[in-house]
């Protein structure tokens, strides 16, 4: 059912590509000539971003001020902000025909996904002609199969989350950069106590239930690339020291340090971060920055300690820092658009300029200043309950150094391999197999995997 879908929608969008005149051969068409100020036009942009989360009244006067030639009919494709919801209208409206010229996509598999249904148009010939290098220009490299077909907007990083106040009782510092050798060290010595109360030095939310494997990439996420479980040449990636170690981590903090949550609690005692770490059961969380909105505390999470941030860890001291899990908005032009140049006029606009204006989120730009920066997280930490209370320079500092790493378009069976890579890691960490014998059955698992799904 889910490949006649697929084929249908396929051929819808071949079909709008054939009446857009695309060139023939493996080159990328020439930009088209700019919109003249005598012929306005309308360009469509269908988004998952709702008004709450995106204030996109703000941001499109913002855009009209400047810009009087394109207009921008804001298409918003779920009015709660779901993702999931948003994409399966979006696929409708494509394998229908609906006219359609920017397209934002949440996370890279769906991003990636339709890249290959031919649903979004390469960017390299617009970029080629603005004279400007991508991964010099933006945090979050987009490129897939050696193409641009997005530009990021958005930048949200994963980092540490630590409790200022047990820093400072341990004697120890806000980290500026480490090593996961220091990470575990921190943990040691901010643990205290014993039984029901004692407070742990870090709380690891995953793996669970085939989710959250972000916790069993420690020392694989903080790398230019080769990131995932499935390298972009398709084959495993278990067998990178980074994955072994990993898991030696976890072995070490949880059964020798006895410094991390035990696993076993997080599932049997169903924890949440967010209540570790606003309760002060732990002194670190490594998290997504999703948490800016919250740092400052909320109604239902006060703030009544001191908060600081610290760098996604590295490997090794003389590692290149700043690498870690990123998100990001993909933001692209419709292969079927017949307003290209227009489209692009306004993504390189939005991506820039217009996530300033925006003032929602931390832009991936790299050219956005320490003020324009300080003032979005002013912004967003001005809505908590208590923001005096974060330590803003700990925050700017890592968000504006932080940077992602290559995107690997993830595979469609990549449910099951986080589910094999789940079950594994809980045959180790409940010490019912070893090291060896982990990487290797869990190597094992995924090739096979990888060959039950080669077409």
């Amino acid at each position: 059912m889910k490949k006649q879908t697929w084929t249908g929608l396929i051929g819808a969008v071949t079909a709008v590509s054939m009446l857009a005149g695309c060139s023939g051969g493996a080159t990328t068409p020439a930009p088209a000539a700019a919109p003249s100020a005598t012929s306005p036009v309308t360009i469509k942009l269908h988004t998952f971003g709702n008004e709450a989360n995106y204030n996109w009244k703000q941001t499109l006067a913002a855009w009209d001020a400047k810009n009087t030639n394109i207009k921008v009919d804001l298409i918003v494709l779920s009015e709660k902000g779901d993702s999931q919801e948003a994409s399966k209208k979006l696929d409708l409206a494509a394998a229908s025909g609906e006219p359609m010229d920017v397209l934002m996509f949440s996370d890279p598999a769906g991003y990636a996904q339709r890249v290959s249904l031919g649903m979004v148009e390469p960017m390299d010939a617009y970029i080629a002609k603005d004279g400007f290098k991508v991964n010099e220009e933006y945090k979050v490299d987009t490129q897939l199969n050696g193409k641009y077909y997005a530009l990021p907007s958005k930048f949200n990083p994963w980092y540490v989350l630590l409790n200022k106040d047990h820093l400072t009782e341990a004697g120890l510092e806000v980290p500026k950069e480490w090593t996961w050798d220091q990470f575990m060290e921190y943990s040691k010595k901010l643990t205290k106590g014993e039984g029901a109360t004692k407070r742990y030095g870090t709380y690891f939310h995953g793996p669970q239930a085939g989710g959250w494997l972000e916790y069993l990439k420690l020392a694989m996420a903080n790398q230019p690339e080769n990131t995932e479980y499935v390298k972009d040449d398709g084959t495993s990636n278990i067998d990178t020291p980074n994955f072994r170690k990993t898991l030696e981590i976890r072995a070490k903090m949880e059964k020798v340090d006895k410094s991390a949550t035990p696993y076993a609690d997080m599932l049997s005692q169903k924890l949440h971060y967010r209540n570790q770490f606003f309760n002060q059961s732990v002194s670190m969380i490594l998290i997504g920055s999703w948490m800016n909105t919250e740092l400052g505390g909320t109604e239902q999470f006060p703030l009544n300690f001191n908060v600081a941030v610290a760098p996604y860890p590295k490997n090794a001291a003389g590692d290149e820092g700043g690498f870690t899990p990123v998100t990001t908005d993909y933001v692209s032009i419709a292969a079927s658009s017949k307003n290209k140049e227009a489209a692009y006029q306004f993504i390189r606009w939005y991506t820039t300029d217009g996530q300033i204006a925006q003032a929602k989120n931390v832009p991936a730009w790299n050219k956005v200043k320490a003020e324009d920066l300080s003032k979005i997280i002013d912004t967003t930490l001005a809505a908590t309950k208590s923001p005096e209370k974060v330590d803003k320079v700990s925050l700017n500092t890592v968000l504006s150094q932080a940077k992602s790493s290559r995107i690997i378009p993830p595979v469609s069976y990549q449910a099951e391999i986080f589910k094999a890579v789940n079950e594994e890691y809980e045959q180790f960490i409940f010490d019912k197999q070893d090291l060896d014998t982990t990487v290797k059955k869990t190597k094992e698992r995924v090739d096979k995997i990888i060959a039950a799904n080669k077409k």
